[in-house]
């Protein structure tokens, strides 16, 4: 099974570490694929972030790393993956993800799997990460230890 985990997807937030790592407990082929917006920018490009993506999980051969541009249902497609995988850390996430899984059945009738985050990690949005990190503070009880990126 191919599952694509498409989004800004950001590796050091523990939140996205669990969705990876419960995807992978079913899926022969895990896509991380990050969503370039025509007109927004980041903190850091695309090209940055796979890189460190793809040291994230440098010792796993299931999980493929790309980026894209576009509806990211033209992109499961393409990819042929049987599901998109959404991470959902929260309460606010969890009705903001099933409204694009009902999007994305009706568009092309691929199925979206919703998998939380280990409750530990739950109320952790990468977003909220990132700016605490753009203003410097320490966002250390935030992010994977060795021991939950090692696994």
């Amino acid at each position: 099974m191919t599952l694509l985990f498409p989004g800004s997807f950001d590796p050091f937030t523990t939140g996205h570490d669990d969705i990876v790592r419960r995807s992978l407990a079913f899926a022969d082929r895990l896509v991380i694929a990050i969503g370039v917006h025509p007109t927004k920018k980041g903190l850091y490009s695309p090209v940055q972030r796979k890189a460190d993506i793809e040291r994230v999980y440098a010792h796993e051969p299931r999980v493929e790393v790309m980026v894209y541009e576009g509806l990211t249902t033209d992109l499961a497609q393409r990819i042929g993956a049987d599901a998109i995988v959404r991470g959902v850390r929260n309460v606010t996430d969890f009705e903001y993800e099933r409204n694009i899984a009902e999007v994305n059945r009706r568009l092309t009738g691929i199925e979206t799997i919703l998998l939380f985050a280990d409750p530990a990690h739950a109320a952790v949005s990468s977003s909220v990460v990132r700016e605490l990190m753009s203003y410097g503070k320490d966002v250390t009880p935030f992010l994977p230890t060795n021991d939950e990126t090692e696994e």
